[in-house]
């Protein structure tokens, strides 16, 4: 095989490869006598095929597939071997197309996007902004109702509130509000008031004693059949028929109670014993710091990928992205392209910024950091379904098993180096620190 480049500016390559017969001919023909091995057809004990009639009926497919499978691999070790910094993946020349019946020569050509040549440059005289975002009394009094919350809980009450998990017995009534004798039954039916949409129907259950009688539309009061299908205790496919009025028998009242605010509270929030209220009230203002900073520097990050594509000036390929992002998605069409390039045309400047800082200034990826970025997501996960609990022996086996599928291990590893790079970028240029308010910082991102 010979292979050959061709350069057609700076951005865009044509790699020809040429393929003689004596490349795969004995590879097909080794293929093919496999073939008469494995045959059944008709008229023919197994493996007893004439030679000419497998080649008749598997020969050119199996040629193409051979070629193929030479082809790629050729070309593969040849950008290797040439050290050829490739954006996506080589895409067959418009010129491929051959006569398979009458050729035993083949050539092959394939156009190459190349990254462009550049050098981000960062001196401490360049700016950008660091916004320090001011606490204020809302922001504090919603740290403090969040930790009452999470370790409030649900106890008996004489009356229903809008709050109220309320438990009983429910049956399916009939156009004269009786039970239906083959109706719907269900013993220990639990509701949660705040999860009815419809006020009106909520409004039947709010300021009810236990065993006291509540008549309600089913389908107003749940809009969605996994609610429903979860309070009637059934399966999703055998409520699709469900209306009409129910009866619920009041025969429980529980309503959600936030933490008072005692020592024994300011103890289990921060696990420190004896925690006076000022303590208490000196650990959520760090709280509340370190969840600015966290927001601060989300912000920055945002403003330095800005700052460094807009500073970093060079051209990408991209008649040729454009035709390889349409080779890779195939949902995609021309007019959706077009209208998203440009978003795509920043995110590949920004991969080939961050890629070559991280580079140069040696910014890897280990495997400890990609289980701790792992574990963060995991342990946020948790907290979102309020399983604040969990040990880190639980956490650490599902970061795990979230690191083994190939394609989440890749998107962690994008976001660390995202955030070592920018990290570098910040020590590297000055930090405009401004003050703003919290709905100040908000409207940035409007």
């Amino acid at each position: 095989m010979n292979v050959t480049r061709e350069h057609i500016d700076e951005l865009n390559a044509v790699v020809k490869i040429s393929v003689e017969k004596a490349d795969y001919e004995q590879k097909v023909e080794d293929v093919l006598k496999q073939q008469r091995r494995n045959a059944q057809i008709k008229g023919f004990r197994p493996g007893m095929a004439p030679m000419g009639l497998i080649r008749k009926l598997y020969g050119k497919a199996v040629l193409l597939e051979e070629l193929n499978k030479l082809v790629s691999k050729r070309l593969s070790d040849y950008i290797a071997e040439e050290k050829l910094d490739i954006l996506g993946d080589p895409l067959p020349h418009e010129t491929n197309a051959s006569d398979f019946d009458e050729k035993t020569d083949f050539s092959f050509s394939f156009d190459l996007g190349l990254t462009p040549g550049f050098e981000p440059v960062f001196q401490k005289k360049h700016k950008i902004p660091y916004y320090v975002i001011t606490p204020d009394d809302k922001m504090k009094e919603g740290f403090i109702d969040n930790h009452r919350r999470r370790h409030g809980k649900f106890a008996e009450n004489e009356i229903s509130t809008d709050q109220s998990v309320i438990k009983g017995n429910v049956k399916a009534l009939d156009e004269n509000m009786e039970p239906l004798p083959e109706g719907i039954s269900v013993e220990d039916a639990s509701l949660l008031l705040s999860m009815v949409d419809d006020e009106t129907e909520k409004g039947l259950f709010i300021g009810k004693y236990v065993g006291d009688t509540v008549i309600f539309d089913i389908r107003k009061t749940f809009h969605n059949e996994t609610d429903l299908a979860s309070f009637l205790k059934r399966k999703k496919e055998e409520i699709s028929e469900v209306n009409g009025n129910f009866r619920f028998d009041i025969v429980s009242i529980r309503t959600f109670e936030p933490a008072p605010l005692d020592s024994d509270f300011f103890s289990k929030v921060y696990g420190i014993e004896n925690m006076s209220e000022t303590d208490f009230h000196n650990k959520i203002e760090e709280e509340i710091a370190a969840s600015l900073r966290r927001e601060s520097d989300y912000r920055f990050q945002i403003d330095a990928v800005d700052f460094a594509v807009s500073r970093t000036v060079f051209d990408l390929p991209e008649d040729f992205l454009k035709r390889w992002l349409l080779s890779v998605n195939e949902k995609l069409t021309v007019e959706q392209l077009e209208k998203e390039f440009d978003g795509f045309r920043k995110d590949m400047k920004w991969q080939l910024i961050r890629n070559k800082i991280a580079k140069s200034n040696d910014l890897k990826v280990s495997e400890e950091d990609l289980l701790k970025e792992a574990m963060s997501v995991t342990r946020n996960q948790f907290m979102q379904y309020g399983l604040y609990y969990a040990t880190d022996e639980q956490i650490e086996g599902y970061a795990r098993e979230m690191i083994r599928k190939e394609d989440e291990a890749r998107r962690l590893a994008d976001r660390i180096l995202d955030t070592k790079v920018v990290g570098w970028i910040r020590e590297n240029v000055k930090l405009d620190e401004k003050k703003i308010s919290s709905e100040e910082f908000n409207k940035l991102f409007e």
